[in-house]
């Protein structure tokens, strides 16, 4: 592996920052936004799951 001196470094270093392309507030907003949306969709999914396995359980165990 070559090495570098630290000059070289550092300039390769700002030339890849340079090419970060930071997102804009309203993308960050929107895609927090559908984050929560994700989450809660999931979580009401789940829930609904669970209550049909368990009506389901129950109906099983208490016909015995």
């Amino acid at each position: 592996m070559a090495k570098t001196n630290p000059a070289q470094f550092v300039q390769q270093v700002r030339a890849e920052a340079s090419k970060i392309v930071w997102p804009t507030r309203r993308e960050v907003l929107l895609t927090t936004a559908m984050v929560f949306v994700m989450a809660a969709l999931t979580a009401i999914f789940f829930s609904l799951v669970d209550l049909i396995i368990r009506f389901g359980l129950e109906t099983i165990l208490t016909s015995f």
